[in-house]
């Protein structure tokens, strides 16, 4: 199932460079883990990650990096992290306050992220 899924965002990206491959795959977990917590999307896409990276032919670590930093940006609902919860129903918070605050963070860090791990890892 593991290959599965990385063959079909490979063939769904085949015409892309490496570096946007990685941006939307950090891109497509920072969305999971504002539904999931992050510990379970790291567990299931980490083994998607290192497959993705083996059948493009580099190197596993950016990918797993993209796995830890989109696993954690949790921005935009108060799903994903349980202490965002907490604080949303002490503080009087709407859902669309996360929403509203953690969207512009969401696309600076994803931006960032992205940028920054194409240039250390020259792809």
């Amino acid at each position: 199932e593991i290959i599965a899924v990385a063959e079909l965002y490979i063939a769904l990206t085949q015409d892309m460079r490496i570096a946007f491959v990685l941006a939307g795959f950090i891109l497509i977990i920072a969305l999971l883990t504002e539904v999931v917590t992050n510990n379970a999307v790291a567990i299931l896409s980490t083994p998607i990650a290192m497959s993705i990276a083996a059948q493009l032919g580099v190197s596993p670590e950016p990918f797993v990096l993209g796995v830890l930093y989109g696993a954690n940006m949790s921005y935009m609902t108060p799903v994903g992290y349980q202490t965002k919860l907490l604080v949303m129903s002490a503080g009087g918070y709407k859902f669309a306050d996360f929403f509203r605050a953690g969207l512009p963070l969401q696309i600076i860090m994803w931006a960032g992220i992205s940028i920054v791990m194409t240039i250390i890892y020259e792809l």
